[in-house]
């Protein structure tokens, strides 16, 4: 022991510098432990509000410390709970439409008309399982449990649907590659053209056809859509019918016949002859010098 007090008697002055280490460890220690404690409250805190949000799903009572002061005890009827069903469910629809039936807003977030990504297909069977359970209508004879399964349907298409915008939105186009991100630009330009009303109808149709190729193997567009696009555009376009075009994409123009020449003065007619026996002149002949005969006249 005594080699070792003699070593701390030469080197006591690193105490203080440990003691400022142990001193940065234990507030580090500290903090990740506050930091520990926050998030095990928002764990909590959201744990609460998912219970709520079933226990209000499942048309149950909401515990007393997250129920609303103002909330009324009386129970709803069967027709007013399936109409306000009916208007959530209608609302995540519309909300859906949007992104089907907007090519711009498929062109921004292609993610939400490709059933390939996990969660756009998962909002689409709950789109599909809410649709099958919906009453015909509010004065619909449902049982209680059809009304629990209707609102646990529309519940599960709400959620469905906005995880998928979300995700949607975060992705955007990341899923091409650069190639198919340039034609997605080249769609999204052409798209401001074809629906432009200060453009030729002329302008606005070779810019859909081209949108409608660029497109083409990248984003699928509905029949709805393609609709919707071309009443837009406002152009009569027909099924299968494609319009002539040249070289530089535009339709050609009409041909102007060559002007005519300016026309000539009119010249006075040339006299006619007159009809009528023509006289028939004296014919001479000289059988001599100085003698001339006559000839006979017609009988």
């Amino acid at each position: 022991m005594e080699p070792f007090f003699q070593w701390l008697g030469d080197f006591w002055w690193l105490v203080f510098p440990l003691m400022g280490v142990m001193g940065g460890i234990g507030s580090a220690w500290e903090r990740a432990a506050r930091r520990r404690h926050q998030r095990r409250l928002e764990i909590l805190h959201a744990k609460a509000e998912i219970k709520a949000a079933q226990a209000a799903a499942r048309g149950k009572p909401l515990p007393a410390s997250l129920s609303r002061p103002a909330q009324s005890a009386r129970p709803e009827s069967l027709a007013t709970q399936l109409e306000r069903l009916f208007a959530a469910h209608d609302e995540v629809t519309r909300r859906w439409l949007e992104y089907e039936l907007d090519v711009a807003k498929l062109i921004a977030y292609p993610a939400m008309s490709d059933g390939r990504q996990p969660l756009t297909a998962a909002f689409l069977r709950a789109k599909k399982a809410a649709d099958n359970v919906r009453p015909e209508s509010a004065a619909a004879k449902v049982t209680a449990d059809q009304l629990a399964e209707y609102r646990s349907a529309v519940t599960d298409f709400e959620v469905a649907f906005d995880v998928a915008e979300r995700d949607a939105r975060r992705i955007k186009d990341s899923s091409f590659t650069v190639a198919e991100r340039k034609r997605l630009d080249v769609a999204k330009q052409l798209l401001t053209v074809a629906i432009d009303q200060a453009a030729t109808p002329a302008e606005r149709q070779v810019a859909y056809r081209r949108v409608r190729e660029e497109l083409d193997g990248l984003i699928s567009l509905s029949d709805d859509a393609i609709e919707v696009l071309e009443q837009k555009v406002a152009l009569e376009l027909t099924t299968g019918a494609s319009p002539v075009v040249d070289a530089a994409g535009a339709p050609p123009q009409p041909r102007l016949a060559p002007p005519r020449p300016p026309a000539a003065p009119a010249e006075p007619p040339a006299p006619q002859p007159k009809s009528g026996p023509w006289p028939v002149p004296a014919r001479t002949t000289n059988t001599a010098p100085g003698r001339v005969v006559r000839p006979k006249p017609h009988p």
